[in-house]
């Protein structure tokens, strides 16, 4: 299928922040130091499955697990903007993450940055939107959806970097899978089964239900309107540990904002505008009423605009 690949631009047009006082050492802002920590206790996760037979029981794989999803929640932010102040530090951070993940975090720039959050309102096909699959079943959509969503963004990827002009993005593309790859098969070749299935298990795990947020967040919203595109689940403590990707819409909407300040942003700016619907108070008790308690996909939420027009 032929698609017209987007012109690549910055992760994000601004940068809006709240006024941050006297400026963090090393970091942008003083909220990353809790994805710096993700990170690192997904680290001693691995590592100590890795490194310690006692270790590896179905309690921390479930947690490796839970947290190779936030160290991709992780590379969606850092995508957007860069946690440190040096862009050395920034590239490098890139190629830890994307081990976690076992992708390369590189490609969340064409893939997230330059298509997704444009849906298909400049007529370049969202390549994982939630339309990609229809099952009667909905839970079958929901379980097969990584199977669609996955190779039609590494398609695309793979367009967007052939290219001219794309020689930084593929440089560090090439580096990320070569950092991956590199790493995982290293550790294969020292204790294969020990990296199968308590390494790379929670690699795939976190990679697979970031492509499953995609239908969560936009299945059976309106892509075209301009404040209920998105589903939104507004648990604070949800969104503390998910560093705010609970606030979806004013994400779309201000790319720009750090995500430490969604929450102030979509109380003031989405909540007066969006269909009540759209915000859920829990990931947990949607995905159960949706997926589970039901046999069919629900209805359009969101699709006429009355009342936000009026606000």
């Amino acid at each position: 299928m032929g698609v017209r690949v987007p012109a690549e631009q910055p992760a994000s047009v601004a940068v809006e922040v709240a006024s941050p006082g006297r400026r963090p050492w090393l970091v942008k802002h003083r909220a990353e130091w809790r994805q710096l920590g993700i990170v690192a206790v997904y680290w001693s996760l691995l590592s100590s499955m890795f490194f310690v037979p006692a270790c590896r029981n179905v309690v921390w794989l479930g947690a490796a697990c839970y947290f190779s999803f936030l160290n991709s929640v992780v590379i969606h932010n850092h995508m957007h903007q860069g946690i440190f102040r040096s862009k050395t530090l920034n590239y490098a951070l890139r190629r830890v993450l994307s081990f976690g993940a076992l992708y390369p975090a590189t490609v969340n720039i064409p893939a997230h940055n330059l298509v997704h959050h444009h849906f298909d309102d400049d007529g370049q096909p969202d390549w994982a939107a939630s339309e990609h699959v229809d099952f009667k079943w909905n839970l079958l959509n929901l379980l097969h959806f990584p199977n669609v969503a996955g190779p039609n963004t590494f398609g695309g990827v793979q367009r967007f970097a052939d290219i001219s002009g794309r020689d930084e993005f593929r440089r560090q593309y090439i580096y990320d899978n070569l950092f991956m790859f590199g790493l995982t098969g290293a550790l294969m070749l020292v204790d294969f089964w020990t990296t199968l299935f308590f390494i790379v298990i929670p690699q795939l795990y976190g990679a697979r239900s970031i492509l499953r947020i995609n239908i969560i967040q936009h299945d059976r919203c309106d892509v075209r309107s301009e404040w209920n595109h998105s589903r939104n689940f507004v648990g604070r403590a949800f969104n503390w540990i998910m560093c705010n990707n609970g606030y979806h819409t004013i994400h779309h909407n201000r790319a720009g904002l750090h995500w430490s300040v969604l929450h102030e942003y979509h109380e003031r700016e989405v909540k007066p505008r969006i269909d009540p619907a759209l915000d859920e108070p829990s990931m947990v008790m949607y995905l159960v009423r949706t997926y589970l308690l039901r046999h069919r996909r629900p209805g359009l939420v969101g699709k006429t605009q009355a009342g936000a027009q009026q606000c």
